[in-house]
């Protein structure tokens, strides 16, 4: 299921947030949208969710304007995963993943024996069965991540749009949620993820979008994109991106903290 946005802008009253941010995604690809703080990666994620509307632009999905669709619809394509979080009740693992069926249902319906099962298969493709009956206030912050995916895969939507993924984790667990979302693209699904990491965007993901003040300061491959020149625009701060393993990784080192390290080799 591919996405596309076109010349997108949006604006909070005088307040210019988005102007004229262009990409697209296709199926089994992964996107990482970087940038600092406040320059629209979560009022984009909002327009292509379809709650706000943009000034300008459009969103489409399989070639359909997202403004035609209804909410129930347009869930059935696209699903959010927010940062992890505390609910007010301490529902089971399991019952938050039903929660993901809800699109699936009449307004007066509960989830049935289809959701359970696909509920049940999703819980055992992530690993992570053994936490059904388990209250989710009660489990790791890595486990919720994992739960909130689950969720958005009962859900059926092909597009996962996340919101800092890995924010929080300790270092065990933003490895094994980056790789699940990987896995994931692998199967054909779409994924957009918001980051502040440019050695993990570089590692995981096909695609980049770097935002600087509401515009698109760089779109591609992680290879034409991630470079000492864009992180240092994008932060304000100066780094030299080094090359591991014949370039399959890169990791961003501070200028003076290298040029500090008077003998030792960092890149």
């Amino acid at each position: 299921m591919s996405l596309e946005v076109r010349g997108l802008s949006f604006a909070y009253g005088e307040h210019s947030v988005l102007e004229d941010v262009s990409f697209s995604l296709e199926d089994g690809q992964m996107l990482s949208v970087l940038g600092p703080n406040g320059v629209g990666k979560s009022t984009l994620f909002h327009c292509i969710l379809g709650l706000l509307t943009p000034q300008a632009g459009e969103i489409l999905v399989n070639g359909q304007n997202i403004r035609l669709l209804s909410s129930r619809a347009l869930a059935q394509k696209i699903a959010y995963i927010p940062q992890s979080h505390s609910p007010t009740f301490n529902f089971s693992v399991l019952d938050m993943v039903l929660m993901g069926t809800t699109a699936q249902l009449s307004y007066f319906s509960a989830p049935g024996k289809p959701q359970l099962e696909s509920a049940q298969a999703v819980l055992e493709q992530l690993g992570i069965s053994h936490l059904a009956q388990r209250g989710y206030a009660h489990i790791s912050g890595g486990e919720r991540q994992l739960c909130l995916i689950a969720r958005a895969m009962v859900q059926q939507a092909r597009i996962l749009i996340l919101d800092e993924p890995s924010a929080n984790l300790d270092y065990g667990n933003r490895i094994r949620v980056m790789q699940t979302l990987r896995a994931l693209a692998a199967e054909g699904y779409g994924v957009i993820q918001s980051t502040h990491d440019p050695d993990q965007a570089y590692l995981y993901s096909d695609r980049i979008l770097a935002l600087s003040r509401g515009k698109v300061l760089a779109w591609g491959s992680p290879r034409d994109t991630i470079s000492n020149s864009l992180i240092s625009r994008l932060y304000g701060v100066e780094v030299e991106v080094c090359s591991l393993r014949e370039d399959t990784f890169r990791v961003c080192v501070p200028a003076a903290q290298r040029a500090n390290k008077k003998g030792v080799t960092l890149c």
